[in-house]
């Protein structure tokens, strides 16, 4: 899961999709790294710590970092948060076959980022929360 300063969007994205993932026994490994270095070391956005913990979430732990070409080799899909974010990746990736690895986490639509208005942090956690469902239905079946 990435998006810029992996402090708002992304580690929402992670949680979600770790919860999902606990919720439904996938034996899945799951991350979440931003584009930029500002915040490595930090952890999450207060406010998307409180979004999670609205929605019975805990991503008051994680840690940010910052995504490096490795992460083509760590993970079988890499998901962005918005075309820019996915752009930044898309630059890294060493060869078509990471490249292919990278997807918009809701598609066609991109997850805004929340960090200058507070009211949009439990909207952009309801997106993520159904791209995260999405993914869990459209992957499901192939890790049984």
């Amino acid at each position: 899961m990435v998006c810029l300063g992996n402090i708002c969007r992304s580690p929402l994205a992670e949680g979600v999709m770790q919860h999902l993932a606990d919720k439904h026994s996938l034996d899945w490994q799951i991350d979440s790294a931003g584009t930029g270095g500002w915040h490595v070391g930090e952890g999450p956005d207060r406010r998307s710590v409180r979004a999670a913990h609205n929605n019975g979430i805990d991503i008051s732990r994680q840690i940010c970092r910052k995504f490096s070409k490795r992460d083509f080799d760590e993970f079988d899909l890499i998901f962005v948060m918005d075309k820019s974010n996915y752009a930044d990746v898309l630059a890294m990736a060493p060869n078509q076959e990471a490249a292919a690895k990278v997807r918009l986490l809701l598609g066609d639509k991109e997850v805004p980022d929340p960090y200058y208005d507070d009211t949009q942090f439990q909207p952009v956690f309801e997106m993520i929360e159904e791209g995260c469902k999405d993914i869990v239905k459209q992957f499901k079946s192939n890790t049984n």
